[in-house]
């Protein structure tokens, strides 16, 4: 009954998403209070709806309910309770709904907090919102109905792909999904800008909250997909320029482009159409993320589906959605009144290069990871485009993006002093000269580029330092006077100084890990030693072990380090019992920002075993980074002027009555 009760749920949700598509749209060009007043209330009753689908289907997970397909395709009765739960979204039917309920989420939260924007504004933003939704319901209900029915149900599961059976799986397709469906916000808001042919910095104050916060989830979801790859594929690597991985990187570019381009909007009433158009794009790119996940053209571990019918209906969203507002956009950009007019060397010109140097190294990216797609379709021909290619294109272009971010916010609005800005940032560049002088001079083999590339990292750092510095005057009078200044700065701009410093600290991981890594190969036998970066990792023996739904073989090491015992790794081969499937469960030790790293590979016939060994130098400052990043991000979002909307206009007082 509870599955029955989720369909008839979507059921529902597909007509009230229809009815909001149309009826406070049509209020809106008719200036009717009360059908504008429809939006709203069909967008609140959609996301109820959607939940309890939702809802549904996690209870048929949490009751092994083997009548439904969905459930005996990715679940099993002994499945920890974690993993019956995000099973439901570890599939391509049930990620689909977890697709559509954050997607009504975000449409409730317009009609619920969104009172302050302009009526016929807010009703056609969420019209063009159930747009979105009502494709997504037809889809799901078209191909892919998670509450499908097996006639003579099993007695028993087939369980979830093993490698999802992981916290970090757990929670990472949440949050990037967030992130995904966050940016649809930008896009109505983009599309509904259009229709009305009004676009001003209001507009960019409304968007921009929206923006950060599907920024903050989509670097949490990025970053917690790579740490789950670093540590549960055995790989040793946190990137791999997979197909999959580019088509969450595609719309984090853009829509950090998008979130910059607003700035510019918002307070010099500029780049209007550029800011738009970025909009559109970003979304875009997330739904051509899902077409590549779901539609079976990408053979990876992240993807969901391999059903070519799928992969056409999300296609035709993807054309209809895209086609669609760039269309429109392509008819209204010409209208769109020129903003304020800035010199180059000023806080906007420095906006703008980012801007171009994001949309090259997003352009960068995306032929990448399309051009094989698009020669195998054409000529038949399997090319593959790894890392030796984005290494070559990607990083030159990000390199003076880096060397620009500190000048961008010590510069004044519509013209700024290049020379006194220089000059407030010589200490950080002399520091950031003297780390890179002191990596080189310390550092034993590795490219020759990496002490720049450390030294780069340090400068975002001490260059977001100085820009606090700076406003705070902190040096140039008493402390407790520069301390007060400090805690009177606005939120955001600490969140843009903690951001920038974030990307500072990812930056160092990336490149000491990258350029200082050590790996050994080996086959070890027990009472085995193996020497890496001056630890010595001992060999004691195996034992099995014993989980709910899967059985482990592990093999116990011994670290020691100058002679003595500082501590221990267990990495293990697991087997789980209801398929027969084998994963790596690597052992990871941290030692400061570095790491000690095992995995296990295939036993030899003299009871060995393959090793892979890695030590990983400040590898935890790539993560690390972008929690700092999200940080800035949410400090930003705290600030009161960053609320969503702006303000209503006081209503003017009524006139006194003669008397």
């Amino acid at each position: 009954m509870i599955p029955e009760l989720g369909h008839y749920a979507l059921i529902l949700a597909l007509a009230v998403a229809l009815a909001q598509s149309i009826v406070p749209l049509w209020g809106a060009r008719r200036g009717d209070p009360a059908m504008m007043a429809v939006g709203p209330s069909t967008a609140l009753a959609q996301f109820v709806l959607v939940l309890v689908a939702f809802v549904a289907l996690i209870g048929a997970y949490l009751q092994s309910d083997f009548s439904v397909l969905n459930v005996w395709e990715n679940s099993h009765s002994a499945k920890p309770l974690l993993y019956k739960i995000s099973g439901a979204w570890g599939n391509h039917e049930g990620s689909m709904i977890l697709w559509v309920l954050i997607l009504a989420f975000f449409g409730g939260l317009v009609a619920a907090f969104g009172t302050n924007l302009p009526d016929t504004l807010r009703a056609t933003v969420l019209s063009v919102q159930a747009w979105i939704s009502a494709v997504f319901l037809l889809f799901i209900l078209g191909t892919s109905n998670p509450f499908l029915r097996i006639a003579a149900a099993p007695a028993e599961g087939r369980d979830l792909n093993p490698i999802l059976q992981d916290p970090g799986l757990a929670f990472h397709p949440p949050l990037l999904y967030a992130g995904y469906v966050g940016f649809s916000i930008a896009f109505s808001f983009a599309v509904a800008a259009l229709i009305e042919g009004r676009v001003d910095a209001a507009w960019a104050r409304w968007v921009r909250p929206w923006t950060l916060a599907a920024w903050c989830f989509l670097t949490l979801g990025i970053s917690l997909g790579s740490y789950w790859a670093y540590y549960e594929l055995g790989w040793g690597g946190w990137w791999f320029w997979d197909p999959v991985e580019n088509a969450s990187f595609l719309p984090w570019l853009s829509g950090t482009a998008l979130l910059h381009s607003a700035i510019v909007m918002e307070k010099r009433n500029a780049l209007k159409v550029w800011t738009i158009l970025l909009a559109i794009l970003t979304f875009s790119l997330s739904l051509l993320g899902t077409f590549l996940v779901r539609s079976g053209v990408l053979t990876s571990v992240h993807t969901f589906a391999s059903d070519p019918t799928r992969g056409v209906f999300i296609l035709a969203i993807l054309v209809l959605a895209v086609g669609g507002a760039l269309s429109l956009f392509a008819w209204r950009a010409g209208s769109l009144q020129a903003g304020g007019v800035f010199a180059p060397i000023s806080r906007e010109g420095t906006l703008v290069l980012n801007n171009l140097l994001l949309s090259a190294a997003c352009g960068v990216v995306f032929v990448g990871t399309l051009y094989p797609l698009a020669l195998e379709a054409l000529t038949g021909a399997k090319i593959s485009v790894g890392a030796p290619f984005f290494d070559a294109t990607f990083a030159p272009i990000m390199v003076p993006l880096l060397i620009a971010v500190p000048f961008g916010p010590m510069l004044a609005w519509k013209r700024g002093d290049l020379l006194a800005v220089s000059q407030r940032l010589m200490a950080a560049a002399g520091i950031a000269l003297a780390v890179m002088i002191g990596v080189y001079a310390f550092s034993v083999g590795g490219p020759v580029l990496a002490p720049v590339g450390i030294g780069i990292g340090a400068w975002l750092i001490l260059g977001a330092a100085s820009e606090i510095v700076f406003r705070t005057k902190l040096f140039s009078g008493p402390l407790g006077v520069g301390l007060r200044r400090a805690a009177g700065l606005p939120r955001s701009a600490w969140g843009t100084a903690l951001a920038h410093a974030g990307v500072g600290v990812t930056v160092i991981g990336i490149v000491a890990v990258t350029a200082y890594e050590s790996e050994k190969i080996v086959s070890m036998s027990p009472r085995d030693t193996l020497s890496i970066a001056g630890y010595e990792l001992t060999l004691d023996g195996f034992a099995p072990r014993q989980g709910p739904n899967y059985r482990d073989s592990v093999a116990h090491f011994t670290i020691r380090r100058g002679g003595s015992e500082i501590g221990d790794l267990d990495p293990a081969r697991r087997v789980y019992l209801a398929t027969g499937r084998q994963t790596t469960e690597t052992a990871i030790r941290t030692f400061g920002f570095s790491q000690l790293y095992l995995s296990l590979g295939d036993s030899g016939e003299t009871g060995s075993i393959a090793v892979r060994a890695y030590y990983k130098p400040f590898v935890t400052l790539i993560w690390l980074g972008t929690v700092v990043m999200v940080l800035g991000g949410v400090v930003s979002l705290s600030d009161r002027r960053l609320r969503v909307g702006a303000p209503r206009r006081l209503r003017t007082a009524s006139a006194v009555p003669a008397e």
